[in-house]
């Protein structure tokens, strides 16, 4: 019988779709690690992980079901469980309900390692990720959100279509608070080592098309769909691959920004101690009124559960 890898990283909320396509993502890139599942309902977490195993024979991961205080001694934790938005529901009773769900899940997992990173991909992203570093008792470095990667992920394939450069090679970002909130740093995108506005494809364009079109993207899925969680997933899986493997790359992260007082989306480098460095994005003005009314909204939202 093939040894069980060292690491572990536990996805909480892994009987549902979200969760399942992280462990999935986390087995098909060949991530060396145990992944558990970890939900409620028992019936889906243990489902959830037979189905998955089945793809780990040719891989160095594996799958199994776990217990909340198991996947409390992962490396990695990752949260996907939270409340969804009821019709006309205001956004305060959101994050009341998400509170109790992830204070939950936070003194279900104790005593947490004292070295494990969590991050967060349930949404308001920016604010659960704040509650959650409240109510785990972790440093501020180690716990984290998913942010806008996934959305800047959207906005370079977009552009990528633009100008026949690959996504890969164009760096631009989704800024600032991960939904209504989001803006692109236009000013210091960049292409080839060049400012990204200046490439010829790009000239005389609508930029908030461009935009618009990188925040429906969701939308436009869960209309045909129902949900989206494929690229989530991949994306979720990316992130926890670099907190294993301390490769310090840098994403688009929810991370406490200290210059600017709360959690929200920002390029962060991340490896085996979390967050390692912060980057100060410069801004033009109008980006920075953008910048201002996200760490408004996050702050407000935050004030009451620190």
């Amino acid at each position: 019988m093939a040894s069980i890898p060292k690491q572990k990283v536990a996805v909480i909320g892994g009987g549902g779709n979200v969760g399942a396509s992280i462990a999935f993502a986390l087995i098909a890139k060949g991530v060396p690690a145990e992944v558990l599942i970890v939900d409620l309902s028992d019936k889906a977490a243990l489902g959830q992980a037979l189905d998955i195993s089945d793809a780990s024979f040719t891989m160095p991961g594996t799958c199994r079901q776990a217990s909340f205080k198991e996947a409390g001694q992962a490396d990695v934790i990752i949260v996907t469980a939270g409340a969804r938005q009821k019709p006309d529901e205001p956004r305060s009773n959101l994050i009341d309900r998400n509170y109790t769900i992830i204070k939950s899940i936070m003194d279900g997992l104790q005593p947490i390692k004292s070295t494990a990173k969590i991050l967060l991909v349930s949404n308001p992203v920016d604010v659960l990720t704040h509650i959650a570093q409240t109510t785990s008792g972790l440093p501020r470095e180690q716990v984290i959100g998913s942010g806008t990667y996934l959305d800047s992920g959207r906005l370079r394939n977009t552009l990528s279509d633009i100008t026949g450069v690959s996504p890969t090679s164009i760096h631009a970002y989704m800024l600032g608070e991960h939904g209504d909130n989001q803006f692109t740093g236009w000013s210091s995108a960049r292409i080839g080592g060049l400012p990204l506005l200046d490439h010829p494809k790009l000239l005389g364009l609508d930029l908030d098309s461009i935009n618009q079109k990188t925040a429906r993207k969701a939308y436009e899925i869960i209309e045909a769909k129902g949900s989206t969680y494929y690229g989530i997933g991949m994306c979720a899986a990316i992130i926890a691959e670099a907190l294993l493997n301390n490769t310090s790359q840098v994403f688009p992260l929810t991370h406490y920004v200290a210059n600017l007082g709360c959690y929200m989306s920002w390029p962060a480098a991340i490896g085996s101690s979390g967050v390692e460095q912060s980057f100060d994005v410069k801004l033009d003005s109008t980006e920075t009124k953008k910048l201002d009314i996200a760490v408004k909204a996050i702050k407000e939202a935050c004030a009451k559960y620190t």
